[in-house]
């Protein structure tokens, strides 16, 4: 395929939460550091415990950190996605528009590869880990319109309350287009269909919303004129992503503006919460 000649053998590693939330992430490294620290007080204790005949009392801490991966790279072929080149993440490829969540082992130093047919397309290396549970949030995307390169986006979710919502436009080229939240849009007792709030999605950027049944909307700017709409259910304590990508490439097959939502809730979770 004249397109997999293209691709770059590798791009240079990005880290982690590099560009979206650098402050957070050196806050993040220096707790890991002071619970580093820590654990060697914590072990000496423990040793002490136990010579001393009884059972200690202290536990390690183990947090629970999901490796949430999404495929915003329009190409024809899905992605094999590995660790450390030897572990693979991913039983079946990821296909474009899709996302995943892996729960391995991670470490600072750890690399996230991504193949096409065998042939490496890009490499990511996570610099740092919170100290705490986190969703870390890797987007593989179109560097831009001419070649096939890929860049990557990222952000670490802290464990809160009230649902997150990431929203990144990774689309490539000339078309503008804005996205809105709405509530779902439903039927009253007489069959009229109700009015729903609509707000201003920002690109890049990082929000808390209520807990409740929502739809995303795509519309090009000017004119309005509607492009799709994606459902969103908002869990409590959960962590989502919403995607702007597609690609109108100079060279090569095009990819019309789309739309990802990730994780798809169950409407059915939401409880008492706002519908």
């Amino acid at each position: 395929r004249p397109e997999s000649r293209r691709l770059p053998p590798e791009t240079a590693s990005t880290p982690l939460n590099e560009a979206m939330a650098g402050g957070l992430l050196r806050a993040a490294l220096l707790g890991a550091l002071a619970a580093s620290a820590a654990g060697v007080a914590v072990d000496g204790r423990e040793k002490a415990l136990r010579q001393g005949g009884r059972r200690s009392f202290v536990q390690s801490m183990e947090f629970k950190q999901v490796l949430r991966i999404c495929n915003a790279y329009p190409f024809s072929s899905a992605l094999d996605i590995s660790m450390n080149s030897d572990e693979a993440l991913t039983d079946y490829p990821l296909q474009y528009t899709h996302c995943a969540d892996f729960k391995p082992e991670l470490h600072p130093g750890d690399r996230v590869e991504f193949k096409v047919g065998g042939s490496s397309v890009g490499t990511f290396t996570i610099s740092a880990l919170p100290a705490g549970d986190a969703v870390l949030m890797l987007v593989i995307y179109r560097h831009d319109t001419v070649t096939t390169a890929v860049s990557f986006e990222s952000h670490v979710f802290a464990a809160a309350r009230a649902p997150q919502l990431a929203v990144l436009d990774l689309y490539k080229g000339p078309q503008k287009s804005e996205m809105r939240i709405q509530d779902k849009v439903t039927k009253d007792a007489d069959g009229n269909v109700t009015t729903p709030r609509s707000e201003l999605l920002r690109y890049d950027s990082v929000l808390a919303v209520d807990p409740g049944a929502y739809e995303v909307t795509l519309a090009n700017v000017p004119g309005g004129k509607h492009v799709l709409t994606e459902p969103l259910v908002a869990l409590p304590g959960e962590a989502y992503v919403v995607i702007r990508c597609g690609v109108a490439a100079e060279e090569g097959a095009s990819y019309p503006e789309d739309v990802i939502v990730f994780p798809k809730s169950p409407e059915s979770k939401l409880g008492g919460a706002p519908r």
